[in-house]
C-alpha cells in the first residue's frame, strides 16, 4: 500500500485553495473540504458521495463541482437516478 498523496485544490487563478484537498490513493481519489471527505471516484470512475456533506456549503460546493466537473444540477440529478452513490464517507 502506497502512502497518499494529498494535493490543495486550486483556484481559477492557479492559486492553491486552503483546506480543499484530492487525496489520492490506491483505491481512488478523495475530494477533502476542511476535515470531511465528501466524495469518492474508485479507480473504476464510479463516485460516491457522503451523505450528510456533499452539499454541506458553497464553498464545499465550489470545488465539489471541480473535483466532479459539473454543476450541481448534474450532481443532484445523478444522485437520483442511481449513477451516484450517497454513504457515510466519514
Amino acid at each position: 500500500m502506497n502512502i497518499p498523496r494529498i494535493e490543495s485544490m486550486t483556484s481559477p487563478r492557479g492559486n492553491a485553495v486552503p483546506n480543499q484537498f484530492r487525496i489520492f490513493t490506491d483505491d481512488g481519489v478523495y475530494f477533502q473540504s476542511y476535515s470531511s471527505i465528501i466524495a469518492f471516484r474508485d479507480r473504476t470512475g464510479n463516485i460516491m458521495l457522503d451523505s450528510e456533506k456533499w452539499d454541506y456549503s458553497a464553498t464545499t460546493g465550489k470545488y465539489r463541482n471541480d473535483f466532479l466537473n459539473e454543476d450541481k444540477k448534474t450532481t443532484a440529478r445523478k444522485i437520483k437516478d442511481g449513477t451516484y452513490k450517497l454513504t457515510n464517507l466519514n
